[in-house]
């Protein structure tokens, strides 16, 4: 897939303010500081799309961003802030769950998980919840640059098999690089394979 043309839409505090509108929509989501915003302006050649922040946490609301007038990537607010009160944590946990279970125009929920790390538990508890909810969903291992290739590729079997002890089939797994754009392709292929068996569908 070429995008030719990335914009921001909106912002919404709640999913009833989201767009008016019937095009497929792909959120990503991951734990505070796993690089959302460098891959979101990586995927869309657009270094200004997405903030990136030293400060983690910064996304706050559900980012709408329109890609070639024909489907939107969802940023959505990290989980595992450190620094917010349970108060904050809760209505922020509520929003993104309500994005995620209410939007029907939803189609998938990208996962960014940091290759760097074994499992982590708050991951592995909204992987579970994804399931559970039946929602689509795949993982984007980011920061590949950070590690060797063979030491990504033993740190993503190690995930794999984590997974299998809960999971008989296991989800469609990216490895990517915003440095490197390592991993664009496939991920945008991905994507726009899931927009054609909509318009097929």
């Amino acid at each position: 897939m070429e995008i030719k043309k990335a914009e921001f839409s909106l912002s919404a505090p709640m999913v009833s303010m989201c767009p008016k509108d019937t095009k497929p929509e792909y959120a990503f989501i991951g734990r505070s500081n796993v690089g959302k915003s460098s891959l979101i302006n990586m995927l869309t050649n657009n270094r200004k799309l997405a903030k990136t922040s030293a400060t983690p946490g910064k996304t706050l609301l559900i980012n709408h961003f329109i890609i070639n007038n024909e489907w939107y990537l969802v940023d959505l607010p990290g989980y595992g802030y450190a620094k917010r009160s349970k108060k904050e944590v809760a209505k922020l946990d509520q929003m993104i769950r309500g994005y995620i279970l209410q939007r029907e125009q939803l189609v998938n929920v990208f996962v960014l998980i940091d290759v760097r790390l074994e499992a982590q538990k708050i991951d592995l508890e909204f992987i579970q919840w994804l399931g559970e909810s039946s929602v689509p969903f795949a993982l984007v291992f980011t920061k590949a640059d950070k590690l060797t290739p063979n030491k990504v590729n033993a740190n993503v079997e190690a995930y794999k098999k984590v997974l299998s002890e809960t999971w008989e089939e296991l989800p469609p797994m990216f490895v990517t690089s915003a440095e490197k754009k390592q991993g664009r392709d496939e991920v945008l292929d991905y994507i726009e394979q899931i927009n054609k068996e909509l318009v097929n569908g």
